[in-house]
């Protein structure tokens, strides 16, 4: 994977949707190699399930500016002498996930990958996230079906909504003009890989925030809701958190502050889909639904059970092992439930969306929308950064609204599920 530096002039403006000879910019040139995945690694954020469906070789790139779902990083050798501990992404990435799929393509599917990791997954981490929760399920099932019901398949979906695939200079172009209006040009390290099972993944890497983003999922209606959630959501809220009274865990308890999540994710995830024309929440919907039923089946019965929703066999496979990452025998049932957050956060917020300040839920950094309110006189906001599609609070507002209608969701039901 490589990174490149996004400072102003690194590259032309051509129009996002450009091909060669047609404004399309130059490619800058191959930066150096970027910092392995150690203590130095810390991951912030992911988005989306966004599985490689080839195991083509994409071409890589790099960029620069920084925070979302877990991505499985690939394991590292040990280096030097010295013990390193992993960072949870390689400690959740199984070692030998890709000759177990091998296996499994070979079997039929009719085979329960017996997943390896490099260091034992830590236990806190097995507890925290080894229940799946079914309180959203006939919510992500509906949300599935009405996409089904429109497009026929996701594939179809996927290519009807998203458009085609952006090449890496014409993703530079994008990311430049979204870094501009947001004002942090130059303040992030963006790196374009083939590497990823999410579409992008936000750590700070040696003190520097660093945005991954798939190849294979940047796609040209898509990708700028990729850096509204990455960008636009979770560094600006990171930025803004830094200024803030609470920026430390000891900050935090002082102030009682609820977690961040499911708010962060939430709100990230409804500005991926913000300003499209149908703003499916398919992706948070289908993770939180295998989740639910990978705590009850194994691992061949899961992807037998997806594939009502799903045709694409290696799909379905990174579907099920992001459920089942942290397994060691996948023939049993269990999860690893972390995913359900965005659905669980999207609902939330679109329960209590009239009475949330949402520029001050971002100024206010690291917060649950709950405690905005409380909060609000203590927080630092002169120079907060407010996302640019903020501004217009009246049309964001709308399309909140507009979600809830796509999804077959109503008010109704919200005040039922998530009762004051």
């Amino acid at each position: 994977m490589g990174s490149g530096a996004m400072g102003s002039g690194a590259m032309g403006s051509g129009a996002a949707g450009s091909g060669p000879g047609h404004g399309a910019p130059l490619c800058p040139s191959p930066p150096p190699p970027a910092p392995r995945c150690s203590r130095g690694s810390r991951r912030l954020s992911e988005t989306g399930a966004g599985p490689r469906r080839s195991e083509g070789a994409a071409g890589r790139g790099g960029l620069r500016a920084a925070a979302s779902l877990p991505h499985i990083a690939r394991g590292r050798g040990e280096e030097g002498g010295g013990r390193r501990s992993p960072c949870l992404l390689v400690a959740l990435r199984p070692r030998n996930v890709e000759a177990e799929r091998e296996r499994f393509f070979r079997a039929s599917f009719a085979y329960d990958p017996q997943f390896e990791y490099a260091e034992p997954v830590p236990a806190a981490v097995l507890d925290k996230y080894g229940a799946a929760s079914d309180r959203f399920v006939a919510q992500a099932i509906r949300i599935i079906r009405a996409v089904l019901e429109k497009y026929g398949t996701y594939e179809s979906f996927e290519v009807a909504t998203g458009g085609r695939l952006l090449s890496k200079c014409q993703i530079w172009s994008v990311i430049r003009k979204y870094m501009q209006k947001e004002g942090c040009v130059g303040e992030v390290v963006v790196q374009l890989t083939d590497d990823l099972l999410s579409q992008a993944v936000m750590m700070v890497e040696d003190s520097r925030p660093t945005l991954a983003i798939n190849l294979a999922g940047a796609r040209q209606h898509w990708l700028e809701g990729m850096l509204r959630h990455e960008i636009g959501t979770h560094y600006i809220r990171g930025v803004n958190n830094t200024r803030q009274p609470w920026h430390s865990s000891e900050g935090r308890k002082q102030y009682s502050l609820k977690p961040a999540n499911p708010t962060e994710e939430g709100l990230a995830s409804l500005h991926s889909v913000l300003f499209r024309k149908q703003p499916f929440l398919w992706r948070a919907a289908l993770l939180y639904y295998t989740i639910e039923r990978a705590s009850h089946l194994s691992f061949s019965a899961l992807f037998q059970d997806l594939e009502q929703y799903v045709q694409d066999a290696g799909v379905r496979w990174e579907y099920c092992v992001r459920a089942k990452r942290g397994q060691t025998d996948t023939s049993q049932p269990g999860c690893f439930s972390k995913d359900q957050v965005y659905l669980d956060g999207i609902l939330r917020i679109l329960r209590h969306r009239q009475t949330i300040d949402f520029p001050l839920l971002a100024a206010l950094g690291k917060v649950s929308y709950e405690d905005v309110n409380r909060l609000k006189e203590f927080g630092v906001l002169e120079k907060a950064r407010i996302p640019h599609f903020m501004q217009d609070l009246e049309r964001y507002m709308k399309q909140l609204d507009h979600i809830v209608t796509t999804n077959g969701l109503n008010e109704e039901e919200l005040e039922q599920l998530l009762p004051d």
